[in-house]
């Protein structure tokens, strides 16, 4: 019986994999079998990600995509379709958090990049694959959400808006893509050590304060949300869709 956390023969498109989670997700997929489709608004810092994954035996590639962007996403998906005819996985991680302050000082200018960014961007890439994912039989769609979905966060208010709305789209598509057999469903990391991150983590006083509300009593690293996507990606979740997945050392609790 084959590994049913196998992704043996998968085309897997992973958006903000340079580093971070999504490093982390390729270099999981990829030794699990999958061919990694790296995605990135520059094509540098995907190189080194791709280089390491060839060096540990894995297949990826990288293409450059900036998914604020709709004319980008057409041009990823028809390079998709062009190159494999299907669609298998995506991995809506890419994200960007502009503004770090009270809501009301906000600009219209970084309120229009975080919604581009972390809303519109997941949403049109799984719009303009549906094709792709249904011929997969099936496919599996994640979009990294963010526990400030579900909680507000002080100072990332804007942020946990589209955090919010892209777990409400999560399961939404749920319900419309299952006639496909197009599974679609969120991961919500929780205070995870990234470069996205570096602006909370280096504030000692606001770390040690989050700290109290964490049961597990520390941050997590990329890693440690690598094997939750692989869940969500394989047949070890076959009949999982419209779900959060929450991986936050227990601060929902």
């Amino acid at each position: 019986m084959e590994n049913m956390f196998s992704l043996k023969d998968r085309i897997a498109v992973i958006t903000g994999a340079s580093r971070g989670i999504g490093e982390a997700i390729a270099h999981a997929f990829a030794e699990n079998g999958a061919h990694c489709v790296l995605v990135s608004r520059k094509i540098e810092g995907l190189e080194g990600v791709v280089a390491d994954i060839k060096k540990a035996g894995g297949s990826a590639e990288a293409i450059a995509c900036n998914v604020g962007d709709i004319d980008q996403i057409d041009s990823l998906v028809a390079k998709i379709k062009e190159k494999f005819g299907k669609l298998d996985i995506i991995v809506n991680n890419a994200a960007t958090n502009p503004y770090f302050g009270p809501m009301d000082g906000i600009d219209e200018v970084r309120w229009d990049k975080t919604f581009a960014v972390n809303l519109k961007g997941p949403f049109f890439l799984i719009q303009r694959s549906i094709d792709l994912l249904a011929a997969s039989g099936k496919a599996s769609v994640i979009n990294v959400s963010s526990i400030n979905g579900k909680r507000p966060a002080p100072m990332q208010g804007t942020y946990s808006i589209t955090k919010a709305a892209l777990i409400s789209m999560t399961q939404g598509l749920a319900k419309e893509l299952g006639s496909k057999n197009i599974r679609v469903n969120a991961l919500l990391p929780g205070l995870t050590k990234t470069k996205f991150s570096a602006a909370l983590m280096e504030n000692d006083d606001i770390v040690t304060e989050v700290y109290k509300a964490i049961p597990l009593g520390r941050h997590a690293v990329p890693e440690e949300m690598s094997g939750a996507a692989l869940y969500l990606a394989s047949d070890a979740s076959s009949f999982t869709t419209g779900t959060c997945l929450t991986c936050d050392g227990g601060a929902l609790a």
